[in-house]
């Protein structure tokens, strides 16, 4: 009710009081709205001790607040987990989750009346809320079959970003015919991500064929000299083909991520 002066108790931490000192300035008038706005753009924050919770990344970036499970206890990502829940409206996504972790953090969404989406193979579980109209055309291509758990990957975050995605598997230079196939998808992508392992030369044909940017992700798979995926990171980085960038070895979350953001375009 307006002028009502009661309170209800405040939350500990330096989220809160900042959010406090700001209302405070508002209702006074000594902050303008304007001002105001612009400061919760990068003001939010949960506080837990061991991890501070980013809860406006959406607001201020567009993007998601994904969380990474290697090297944190269960209770340390249920925590996380929950004060994304209780404090913003994004989507949860929480990578590289072993399947028990991931079976609680799932436990603690049905709780709450949420679906959840397990992708084993990845290793990601997500908590999809508040997703955007699919705009744009993102293709995610792999070299072979082994290279789909990071195309999983990227194929769930770019679609909790709102991007129209469509996955196309084993389609290396070991059989370059399987993409010369697949030239009609190429044509109408605004942009493609390339997960390869081995020697990583799909994506510089791909980066030859396309009028759009590609996203070169380099996985982990191969044999001999693959040194874990560095090989095909050295390739990827030198690529001839000049509309390739780059992320990192089994980067799934950057390369949906990057291409989610150009596919979708500009915010209006």
């Amino acid at each position: 009710m307006r002028g009502d002066k009661t309170t209800a108790p405040a939350r500990d931490g330096a989220y809160t009081a900042a959010l406090e000192e700001l209302l405070r300035g508002v209702a006074e008038g000594s902050v303008p709205v304007a001002a105001a706005l612009e400061s919760l753009r990068r003001l939010p924050f949960s506080d837990l001790g061991f991890a501070r919770v980013d809860h406006h990344r959406n607001l201020r970036q567009g993007i998601l607040e994904f969380v990474y499970a290697p090297g944190k206890t269960r209770e340390q990502l249920l925590a996380i987990v929950e004060a994304q829940l209780e404090h913003d409206e994004s989507s949860v996504v929480v990578t590289r989750v072993a399947p028990e972790e991931a079976a609680a953090i799932r436990a603690l969404a049905e709780k709450r009346g949420l679906e959840t989406i397990w992708r084993e193979r990845a290793g990601l579980v997500a908590i999809p809320r508040a997703v955007p109209e699919a705009r744009g055309r993102l293709l995610v291509l792999t070299a072979g079959t082994s290279d789909l758990p990071v195309a999983e990957e990227a194929e769930t975050v770019a679609s909790l970003l709102g991007a129209g995605v469509r996955v196309i598997g084993d389609v290396g230079v070991a059989g370059l015919h399987r993409l010369l196939g697949e030239q009609p998808e190429i044509e109408q992508a605004d942009a493609i991500v390339v997960i390869a392992g081995m020697d990583a030369a799909l994506a510089s044909v791909v980066g030859g064929l396309a009028r759009v940017p590609v996203i070169a992700c380099p996985t982990s798979v191969g044999y001999g000299a693959s040194f874990g995926g560095l090989s095909a990171l050295l390739a990827m980085l030198s690529s001839c083909a000049p509309g390739v960038a780059v992320v990192g070895i089994d980067d799934g979350v950057g390369a949906g991520t990057v291409g989610a953001l150009i596919a979708r375009g500009r915010p209006a």
